[in-house]
């Protein structure tokens, strides 16, 4: 069995019309690439009922530790304070982590 680095799934979910831009910041932040799907649900504010053009969009990303501090970073200075979104991450183990990190 070959050794496990750490490896974060980093998990963003917001208003479609920030894919380009959070993509762009993921790659500036050291990110090698990551999932797009469309997504939907309810949360603490409850459900939106496509008040914004184009839903919502969850993105996720495998990451290093030192690339997740650099997203945080990055939705905090620039996201959070402007937009209603939501981030998570999660401890993951993936096969041929030299990929992510």
């Amino acid at each position: 069995m070959t050794p496990q680095r750490e490896v974060i799934c980093f998990v963003i979910v917001a208003e479609a019309i920030l894919e380009s831009r959070l993509l762009n910041g993921l790659v500036a932040c050291g990110a090698r690439g990551w999932t797009v799907t469309a997504a939907r649900g309810e949360g603490p504010r409850n459900r939106r009922e496509s008040e914004v053009e184009g839903g919502n969009v969850r993105i996720e990303a495998l990451v290093s530790p030192v690339v997740t501090e650099r997203i945080w970073s990055m939705l905090t200075d620039d996201y959070f304070p402007h937009y209603a979104l939501a981030a998570w991450t999660v401890e993951v183990k993936v096969a041929r982590h030299e990929r992510y990190t």
